[in-house]
């Protein structure tokens, strides 16, 4: 049965026992007590035997919860003739099932946004014609046309001079790259340049993007599941249980006291309070911007003690970003700017759109270029208001400009340099990178003060940028250079130390989150797939969205327990007392929805939940 068919029988059989509860009490006040036993009988047998089939599959898995302790108190209700607490008692668990329903929601869609990524057909040059072939038609060897802005099908070699790939989805490398005739592109990779001819050296199904989704499968299925913490309560609760009803029924031979034993002893506080308060609080981390799917990542949150996190659009912003201008001559900084700008609105390079961007967050004016030819990879020449300009890299600009390159201005690792020439001169340069998000380092520090004893940066980016964007942040350590099954390993190696979460946005992040106890997609920019494959997704573009989400999870596991404990503690008070027949089966039944109202309410605080420093 998947999910939603789950779903709609929790549901209906909810409305079943409480539609029997209610029509039966109807009959009862009327006078009709015969009948109202048999509708009661009718609201609990629906429920029951759901209830039966739930605890077949559970112990075939070799799984003992809560379901056998309220199974036998309706059958105990039913036998002896206690058709009204039997009632009470399906009408609170069926309702108990619904709210942990509610509370899991669909925990992870189908990868149909990973799968849809993937192209369905290809260009195939054959006999001097295009024609378009399944990806399951094409053969190594094969020549294929990748068009501007298609995504590369299959693994191949480059046939051009040059080709302009964003392998951002693939590495996390935040810029487009420039690949030579003969080099290798990878399935996955956008085509950011002009049109190119592509060698086919491998099937789609053996590409880098298939094995990609076959390893956030792979991983999903293996991940060891979590959980409840129920059931965690309910093997001492049951044994608890049954040996007070055993010993009241033989003490006093008056089966009835063994009933109302078993009536107080449904496990509602486990069954209400704890969906209850996973409940509340995933709805109050979903007020800070942070959208758990379902009580169990949300349960595992609270036990985190190992973080691994990926570098470009998660510890980085990931968008290149114009960190210094350095002019030339009488060329002030600001009109380098506002050139490069201006003859960059004709081009749909990252860089160029990041430039454009920066210079219209300052205000200036950017006048329409004319003449505009651009070089895929290489540069920007036009005209801008009378004036040629020229904007590219910058051995690019310094062959058109008669310059030595390489006499640019010192760069970090990491960072792009943009040259910038002005009617035949040098204008200066436009120095970018992907920089480390401003609330990054407080972020980590709020995390460590949250029990957080292992923080890890797990990237595809070179070592040597890696170093530098984290340098000074006190990380445990920086895992460079990895492919996406390497990142699974990781995640994986460092469940010895506990928990893991893992923080990523890009579809190569896909498979890590899948492995991982918690995982956590940037879901406002980030990849469909890595939110698809997460078990969180932050839903605003701020990574320091992960300590709220963080002391929600552990204030809401934590007062789930304070309800069980004091839920519990009174039900064996109860039961002792129906034990000593100071409570007949239906007020035993009353009396557990009193300690329900008490444990519900002490569960609903969580909807109360501030944490610290956020407004």
């Amino acid at each position: 049965m998947d999910r939603t068919n789950g779903d709609r029988f929790k549901t209906l059989f909810l409305l079943v026992g409480l539609t029997g509860l209610v029509t039966g009490l109807a009959l009862w006040i009327a006078g009709r007590g015969d009948a109202a036993g048999l509708v009661w009988t009718l609201g609990v047998l629906p429920v029951l035997f759901a209830l039966a089939a739930e605890i077949v599959q559970s112990l075939r898995r070799g799984e003992v919860g809560l379901d056998i302790v309220a199974a036998l108190s309706m059958s105990a209700a039913l036998t002896f003739g206690e058709t009204l607490a039997a009632a009470v008692v399906a009408v609170m668990y069926s309702g108990g099932t619904f709210l942990e329903s509610f509370a899991e929601g669909r925990a992870r869609r189908e990868m149909h946004e990973l799968l849809s990524r993937v192209p369905r057909t290809a260009t195939r040059h054959r006999d001097g014609a295009l024609e378009e072939v399944p990806l399951d038609a094409i053969a190594p060897g094969d020549r294929l046309l990748i068009r501007q802005g298609d995504t590369v099908p299959v693994d191949g070699r480059i046939l051009s001079a040059s080709a302009f790939l964003d392998t951002a989805a693939l590495t996390g490398e935040p810029l487009p790259v420039k690949l030579a005739r003969g080099a290798e592109a990878l399935s996955g990779s956008t085509n950011a340049g002009e049109a190119f001819d592509l060698a086919a050296t491998r099937i789609a199904q053996d590409s880098t993007y298939a094995g990609i989704v076959r390893l956030v499968e792979a991983a999903q299925r293996s991940k060891a599941p979590m959980s409840r913490l129920a059931d965690r309560w309910s093997l001492g609760f049951l044994g608890v249980t049954i040996a007070i009803a055993l010993a009241a029924w033989w003490q006093t031979g008056d089966p009835i006291r063994a009933v109302a034993v078993l009536v107080v002893a449904t496990p509602c506080p486990l069954i209400l309070a704890v969906p209850v308060a996973l409940v509340a609080g995933l709805s109050r981390a979903a007020h800070y911007g942070v959208l758990i799917k379902g009580a169990r990542p949300l349960e595992t949150m609270a036990r985190i003690r190992t973080l691994i996190l990926d570098k470009t659009g998660t510890l980085t912003d990931g968008r290149p970003r114009i960190v210094a201008i350095d002019s030339h001559g009488t060329v002030s900084q600001t009109d380098v700017l506002r050139l490069a700008a201006a003859l960059d609105q004709a081009s749909k390079h990252p860089v160029a759109q990041a430039i454009v961007n920066a210079a219209q967050e300052r205000g200036l004016a950017l006048p329409v270029p004319t003449g505009v030819a651009e070089l895929p990879g290489e540069g920007v020449i036009g005209t801008v208001a009378g004036h040629e300009v020229i904007v590219g890299g910058d051995d690019f600009v310094a062959r058109r400009v008669g310059r030595m390159p390489g006499t640019d201005p010192h760069i970090a690792a990491g960072s792009v340099l943009v040259a910038v020439a002005l009617d035949g001169q040098m204008a200066g340069h436009l120095i970018m990178s992907d920089p480390l998000r401003a609330e990054a380092p407080d972020m980590l520090q709020r995390l460590r003060h949250e029990g957080i004893g292992r923080i890890l940066l797990a990237t595809g980016d070179r070592a040597e940028v890696a170093e530098t964007v984290t340098q000074g942040l006190g990380l445990d350590g920086v895992r460079a250079g990895l492919t996406p099954d390497q990142k699974v390993l990781l995640v994986l190696s460092e469940r010895k130390n506990g928990p893991v979460m893992m923080v990523g946005d890009g579809v190569n992040d896909a498979p890590a989150l899948a492995a991982a106890d918690v995982g956590v997609a940037m879901g406002a920019r980030g990849a469909a797939a890595s939110a698809e494959a997460a078990d969180v997704v932050l839903l605003v573009d701020r990574i320091d969205r992960l300590g709220p989400g963080l002391e929600i999870a552990r204030r809401a596991r934590l007062i789930a327990i304070q309800s069980v404990v004091a839920g519990i503690g009174l039900s064996v008070l109860g039961m002792i007392a129906a034990a000593l027949g100071y409570l007949t089966p239906v007020e035993g039944a009353l009396l557990q929805e009193v300690i329900d109202v008490a444990v519900i309410l002490n569960a609903l605080r969580a909807l109360r939940i501030s944490p610290a420093g956020v407004a």
